[in-house]
């Protein structure tokens, strides 16, 4: 057999090889592909926001930032602010006072890379959001925990972010009804961080907030 019909020959059998093996849904034109850590995000905040009361806000008497301890609190120590910042930045760069002087953020709420510097007029450049804020919490059930479980709530990791800070001050005291990341590929773990906090503090949701946590949770 001549060699040109020998190629001919090798290549018919490596295509009937090919047409052999099955073929993964995935790999079929439009066929969704899914991130299953994110859908298994999804399944559990879905449970935990089922297992959330749903009640009006309760009026904001009585709230001030005092009412969740005087600022931050320290931690292995440092201060849970510097710990948040080690945690969420890279290439992070201290001082010998375990403050952090210098990061790279890549922020989850605009999908921004944020070059942090410590100083002045930079440091806020970076915030620490309560993904659950504060005055929210208060409104949703916080009034009705003890002062220690409500300086454990403001310092909590779980409840904690660094951010950009412009995206942070615009966020303000919202909850998830009235404001979301602009960066749409965060939706799902902010939404779901949100849930997980106010499981593990007992707070509860209002109907507009469980619809915008449900309609986010739909779409992961």
């Amino acid at each position: 057999m001549s060699p040109y019909r020998l190629r001919r020959l090798a290549i018919v059998v490596i295509l009937l090889v090919i047409a052999a093996l099955p073929i993964a849904s995935s790999d079929l034109p439009g066929s969704p592909i899914i991130d299953d850590s994110q859908s298994e995000l999804s399944v559990k905040a879905s449970q935990q926001l089922a297992e959330l009361p749903t009640k009006g806000r309760a009026p904001k008497t009585g709230y001030g930032r005092e009412q969740f301890g005087d600022g931050w609190s320290t931690a292995t120590g440092c201060d849970v602010r510097n710990n948040v910042l080690r945690r969420d930045l890279k290439n992070v760069v201290t001082n010998q006072d375990c403050k952090v002087v210098s990061g790279t953020l890549n922020d989850p709420y605009t999908g921004r890379t944020i070059q942090f510097k410590r100083g002045a007029l930079t440091s806020d450049d970076v915030q620490i959001d309560h993904v659950v804020a504060l005055s929210n919490a208060w409104q949703t059930g916080a009034q009705q925990l003890d002062y220690s479980e409500r300086v454990a709530l403001a310092n909590d990791p779980l409840n904690l972010l660094a951010v950009d800070g412009p995206a942070n001050e615009q966020k303000s005291d919202s909850d998830a009804a009235s404001w979301l990341p602009a960066n749409k590929s965060f939706r799902c773990s902010y939404v779901s961080r949100q849930i997980a906090v106010k499981k593990k503090y007992g707070l509860w949701v209002t109907r507009p907030e469980r619809d915008a946590m449900s309609r986010i949770l739909s779409a992961c």
